[in-house]
């Protein structure tokens, strides 16, 4: 079943805060998606998605929006930063390397799926080969034990985990290396020559030293490469990079020409001119096979602050016909999101206490205050967002974190209330109270 976009929205609201707008105009993208797959071939062919820019300050949830889209409907998904385009020829690498990265990350997408559906099978076959490698050692021990009574034996330790840590000797294939040809990152197929040379050397064999449950790890994972049919994961990883996948452009606004045509100005927009054919639609050749843009879901974001979007060149903003702005983050949202998500910052570090038997407590004014001072820092420092409150955090846990050991027998509680707050955050505090009477 489909989600629609309130059930998008929702579930995008259980780990970020605020950003209504935000959320309602990628909720709209991806049901698009859908609607366009009900459409006959003919019709399907003429809709391309609307992309999307978003405007607003680092720290605020541009990213983990597109992220955790991407995620809910398992879309293959590649952030770029569009700076890295700006040294092609030197250090960086070529603009339709994001295309090649989206194609890697769906193709291993979908061999994980396949691998989990062969699973059982695998584990099986995995099963019945350190039975039988066992069963020998068991014969001499047990001569006059029937086979399968022993296999059976054999079986129920295996699947207990009783067998876990004995060692044992085995023969392994090692893969094959790749042979790297010439420099990375000149476009092609990136080394795929030599990986071809590669696969063609054969295989050595090795013998290890290694546990019985290493081992049956490592057969799971060979038989499991077996059962799957290569050609088809390749086949469904490029339909699904064609199809579903998401590119997540950052810093957009660094390579925005401010119109001085500095030497800093040719290069920003040389990347974005060769930016344009790919947001446009093209074809790029990859190890895997030819990769049609036309389909991508490309979402681009930048603070802005310094450039507009405007000043980008007019092609590449009509390709994204979509601005949504990001709102900076009030006191209230700090609160909320040290609350509410479901990986709230709070219960994560609670969890990691945990391990060393501290049982971290916040009380509401704690909270309250966390919240009002990283509001304040970033109102008079730099402002960068949700990161601010991993600061804060970090300063306020510092003593607890380098103290525990693990070493009580019972678990210790540390509640944190407002006071404990203002006492491990004082030099944050005059630091901001000081900066009140500076002009």
């Amino acid at each position: 079943m489909e989600l629609t976009p309130k059930q998008i929205v929702n579930e995008l609201d259980r780990y970020i805060i605020g950003q209504k707008e935000a959320k309602k105009v990628v909720a709209i993208a991806l049901r698009n998606r859908y609607r366009r797959r009900m459409l006959p071939q003919e019709m399907r062919d003429e809709i391309t998605p609307k992309n999307i820019i978003m405007r607003g300050p680092t720290g605020v949830g541009k990213t983990e929006i597109a992220r955790r889209l991407a995620k809910l409907v398992k879309a293959p998904f590649v952030k770029v930063e569009a700076t890295k385009f700006t040294e092609v020829g030197y250090v960086g690498r070529d603009v339709e390397s994001m295309i090649r990265d989206l194609v890697e990350v769906s193709v291993r997408l979908v061999q994980e799926e396949k691998i989990a559906e062969v699973e059982p099978k695998a584990k099986e076959m995995a099963e019945n080969k350190i039975t039988n490698a066992l069963l020998v050692i068991k014969k001499k021990q047990n001569p006059d034990t029937p086979d399968d009574v022993l296999k059976a034996q054999i079986l129920d330790d295996l699947r207990a985990g009783k067998l876990d840590k004995i060692p044992v000797e085995i023969e392994i294939e090692e893969a094959p290396k790749s042979l790297q040809l010439g420099p990375i990152g000149m476009g092609g197929n990136d080394n795929n020559f030599g990986e071809i040379i590669g696969g063609l050397m054969p295989r050595r064999k090795r013998k290890r030293k290694i546990t019985v449950g290493e081992a049956f790890k490592i057969f799971t994972s060979e038989a499991a490469n077996k059962l799957i049919d290569k050609d088809e994961i390749n086949a469904e990883g490029l339909r699904r990079a064609e199809q579903d996948g998401i590119i997540f452009v950052d810093e957009m606004d660094k390579i925005a020409s401010d119109g001085k045509m500095g030497g800093h100005d040719v290069s920003r927009e040389g990347v974005q001119r060769d930016i344009l054919p790919i947001v446009e639609g093209c074809t790029v050749n990859t190890k895997y096979g030819n990769v049609k843009t036309d389909f991508i879901l490309f979402i681009a974001a930048g603070a802005f602050h310094l450039s507009k979007v405007s000043d980008l060149i007019p092609e590449l903003q009509g390709r994204f016909p979509v601005l949504v702005d990001l709102q900076s983050l009030t006191e209230e949202d700090f609160e909320k999101i040290l609350r509410e998500p479901d990986n709230a910052i709070i219960m994560q570090y609670a969890e990691m206490l945990k391990v060393d038997k501290i049982d971290l407590k916040f009380t509401d004014d704690a909270i309250k205050e966390m919240a009002h001072v990283a509001y304040l820092e970033n109102e008079n420092n730099e402002n960068i967002g949700a990161r601010r409150l991993h600061t804060i955090m970090e300063m306020l846990l510092e003593d607890v974190s380098f103290n525990a050991d693990g070493s009580t027998e019972e678990p210790v509680e540390v509640v944190v209330n407002r006071d404990y707050v203002t006492a491990h955050l004082d030099r944050a505090i005059r630091t901001l109270n000081l900066k009140k009477y500076i002009l």
